[in-house]
């Protein structure tokens, strides 16, 4: 019951900044650039490789304040020609500073934005590129569920005008981007971006680092099975995951036993017979993930874990009516 109370209270608290986030999505970028920082908005510059950033959030879920706080990672990558951008964050303001921190590091200009997939906190920052005229690329359904799912918080989606089904290629001059599909987060728009000459991965929320994961708009199993395609595919890059710090293949591997967990798990409490109520009730989240943040999202997890292992319900159908009765702050993720 405690658990479940601070669920409820995390809920309660994440909906009150959703209203806010809301309200503020007429910030404008003049006011980003006189009050807000990378360091005031959660985030840490780093180079990855030479010419390739990451904006690491550090943030815990929910954020104070979602219109100036990152939640999620974003990259840049610099070009003999142009320059790339991923996931620019949930609001307009963090996608604004995002792009004045580009004219920091080069005076390249932007020739892409590219969404990893299209959850809120990896795309409400569209509209900003799109009122700059920077084709926003993305994979998939991701246009068709921008347009409906992400209403609630984004009512103005901006979705992606260049849309990617199979791997592709982007080029910066003579630097080439690639993007390669694989699925298990969310819906069938997970879209990796591979630096391929300094060997840099940016996975999206195909890897968490350091943070219980969002599973409610993913399959267990399939996220699980194609972690091994991208440790075997890209065993020794450094990586940008969604959310958390730069990892490497040991990180994905982490993510897969945590996935592995959840199925033992599921399979426990098909064979006890226990009722959903019951399995959540009697379970705490193992030590080696008690540090983690998003703890919030454990519970969730659980539920997911529930309905696909132990109910055997791991269709799309089944997947997506789970997701649609989420939360829009939980949806975001």
């Amino acid at each position: 019951m405690k658990h479940l109370r601070r669920w409820a209270i995390t809920a309660i608290v994440t909906l009150a900044t959703v209203v806010s986030l809301v309200s503020c999505q007429t910030h404008t970028a003049a006011q980003t650039e006189s009050s807000l920082t990378l360091d005031s908005a959660g985030l840490t510059l780093e180079e990855l490789a030479e010419g390739v950033y990451g904006l690491i959030a550090s943030t815990d879920f929910p954020p104070a304040d979602f219109e100036t706080t990152g939640i999620c990672n974003g990259a840049i990558i610099v070009g003999s020609d142009g320059v790339l951008v991923v996931d620019p964050f949930q609001s307009d303001t963090l996608a604004a500073l995002m792009f004045e921190t580009v004219a920091t590091l080069t005076d390249q200009p932007i020739r892409y934005v590219v969404n990893t997939h299209y959850h809120f906190d990896h795309s409400g920052g569209n509209a900003t590129a799109e009122s700059l005229d920077y084709p926003i690329v993305g994979r998939g359904p991701i246009r068709e569920f921008m347009l409906t799912r992400n209403l609630e918080l984004d009512p103005n989606p901006a979705a992606p005008d260049v849309v990617v089904n199979g791997d592709s290629s982007l080029w910066l001059g003579d630097r080439q981007v690639q993007l390669a599909e694989f699925d298990g987060h969310s819906g069938g728009t997970d879209l990796v971006v591979y630096v391929p000459d300094v060997d840099v991965l940016i996975t999206g929320d195909l890897l968490f680092t350091q943070r219980i994961p969002f599973i409610g708009d993913g399959s267990i199993r399939l996220w699980r099975s194609n972690l091994d395609g991208l440790a075997a595919i890209y065993a020794d890059a450094k990586i940008l995951p969604g959310h958390g710090p730069i990892g490497d293949r040991a990180d994905l591997e982490t993510l897969q036993d945590y996935l592995t967990y959840l199925e033992d798990l599921g399979l426990e409490w098909q064979a006890e017979n226990l009722s959903e109520a019951a399995a959540i009730a009697q379970t705490t989240v193992d030590s080696q993930y008690a540090d983690y943040l998003f703890q919030g999202l454990f519970q969730g997890n659980l539920e997911v874990t529930y309905q696909q292992i132990t109910l055997g319900q791991e269709d799309v159908t089944s997947i997506q009516t789970y997701f649609a009765a989420q939360p829009p702050e939980l949806q975001a993720l």
